[in-house]
This record gives structure tokens, sequence and C-alpha cells, in this order.
């Protein structure tokens, strides 16, 4: 039916209104209705063509990972105020969508001679505070040089990460390497716990007595089990979902989109849905976390750029 207003809309200076409906089989009331909301569908669809533009720009930004709930996150940080269904079809009619994890395959091969540190966190990935509560785990990307190791530590509080090692091994070097680097820039309590599955790497004695030395505490879970450390493999699902599984010409390539990833991106521009505190980046969470011990200690504190008051 609209083809056959715009018709009339565009014939109507050469032929009679009238003449064009009654020809056409339409009512004069109906075509002047239509022709009055023109405007209005012609201001929609500039609105929208601009909506379209900002979510490109979030898309892009995001590296093509986000999709509706974080594209609509993002743009109510920017000032946009715009409902989550009209984000979600317009992205729907422009094939805008996030990137679907893949599965990956685990690294995990236990030594049967080391006797594994206790679970101390019995699949409970949460934290009060930065510092107390850390996972680990291993992963690989394929090169035409070889694999390039890649061993994190997230802290539970904030899901930033803290700490990480890249080689062409996973020794246990490797995850002792990425917790000094966890112990020298996560501010980490006495006692903080490091978590891991059960590879070798993480019960070996290099790695125990490394972790005793900074003060921490060794926790396992059980052989086979993902479950026992879903965050450190739903952590491992985003990297390679967002950073591709490409092959890379060599690991230096490949070190330095792991590096532009973690520290430009993940860290201080992913969003992540919090339970308290709606969309934040890891660093956020942070120092929302900052914020609320210095003045529930009674310290006057100034407001943070960027993230609005507890």
């Amino acid at each position: 039916m609209s083809e056959i207003y715009r018709f009339i809309a565009a014939e109507k200076a050469t032929c009679p209104v009238a003449l064009l409906c009654r020809i056409l089989g339409v009512p004069r009331s109906s075509f002047y209705a239509w022709a009055d909301g023109e405007e209005a569908r012609r201001t929609r669809r500039r609105a929208d063509d601009a909506l379209v533009h900002e979510i490109t720009v979030v898309h892009l930004a995001s590296r093509g990972a986000y999709g509706v709930p974080r594209v609509h996150a993002e743009l109510r940080r920017l000032g946009h105020e715009v409902n989550r269904e009209r984000i979600e079809r317009l992205m729907r009619e422009h094939g805008t969508a996030g990137i679907t994890r893949r599965r990956r395959r685990s690294l995990t091969r236990p030594d049967k001679q080391a006797r594994p540190a206790p679970d101390l966190l019995g699949r409970d990935f949460t934290a009060d505070r930065p510092g107390t509560r850390l996972v680990g785990d291993i992963t690989y990307l394929p090169t035409e040089e070889g694999w390039l190791y890649l061993a994190c530590w997230l802290d539970l509080a904030t899901r930033e990460v803290v700490g990480y090692a890249m080689a062409d091994h996973h020794r246990a070097d490797l995850v002792v390497d990425a917790l000094q680097m966890a112990h020298g820039r996560g501010r980490l309590e006495p006692d903080c716990i490091a978590h891991s599955d059960r590879g070798s790497e993480y019960t070996s004695a290099q790695f125990r007595s490394e972790a005793t030395r900074l003060g921490m505490r060794a926790s396992t879970g059980r052989t086979g089990s993902c479950y026992d450390n879903a965050a450190a493999e739903s952590f491992w699902a985003v990297l390679k979902a967002e950073i591709g599984t490409r092959i890379r010409p060599d690991r230096a390539t490949a070190r330095g989109e792991v590096f532009s990833f973690i520290e430009t991106f993940y860290n201080r521009r992913r969003l992540r849905k919090h339970p308290s505190w709606d969309y934040l980046t890891p660093h956020e969470t942070r120092q929302r976390h900052t914020l609320g011990c210095v003045r529930g200690s009674g310290v006057r504190v100034p407001s943070v750029p960027g993230v609005s008051s507890l």
C-alpha cells in the first residue's frame, strides 16, 4: 500500500489526487493520512541512520565483539537514551552481530606423581575485594613458527588480567612468570588464593615454592572438570573469539595482538555485566572497590572521571 501512496505523491503534480485515488482504488482520506505521517517517518529514518552510525562505531571499537547488550550499555555510557529493542532491530536489519565463542581444547596434563593443592574455591568465582582470589590457566595460539603459549591470572573481584606471560613452551616457568607479574601489579593481600587446574605446571614444586614465597595459597580443581576453573575458561573463550584463531606469521605478531587485547581493550575498555554495578570495565570495577574501601574508612576522596559515585 505504501508503494501506491508514494506513486500518488509523485504524480499528484500532473494529475488530481482524487482521480488517482479513484483509479487505484484507495480512499483519499487514507492517502492524506499517510502523507501527513511521511515527515515523521523521514525523521525516524534519519534518527535510525544516525543511530546505526553510532552502533557501527561502537561495534568496530570493540573489534567486532559486542552484541546487543554491550552495544546498548556502551551507548548509554556515551549519553544516548535508546531502548535495547531498537538497537536489536537495527543491528539485525544491518547484519551487525557480536562474536560467538568457540569451544577450546584443554592443555591440562596432570602430574600423577605430584600431590595437588586442595580446592579452596569450590566453584565460587566471586571475591569481596581485589587482591584476595586469582584464577589462572594456560592456552595457546597457532603461528607459522609454532605454538605461542599464554598463561594468565585474573582477579575474581574485577575480572582484570593482573598477570600474564607468553613463551614457546608451557613449562612451570611460564606460570611462575605470570604469577610474579600478578604479585607485582595486582596489589595482592597476604594469603591470596591462586586457583588453577591440576596441570603439571601448577602442581610442580617450582610453582608451589614460588606461591609460598610470595605469601599466596595454591588451590586446584579436579582433573578433567572445566567447571572447577570456569572463570579462567570463560576468559579464554573471550580471548579466542575476539582476537580470532587464525594462524599468525610469527610469535612476535601473536604476542603483540595478545598484549594489545589485554592492556588496551580487555582491562580498560571491554564492558562486563557486574552483578552490583551494571556494565563496567575491569579497571573501573577496581576503581569502584578502591573508592568503596576508602569511603568506608571515613576518608574523603575526590571522584574518579568515568566512574560514578557509589
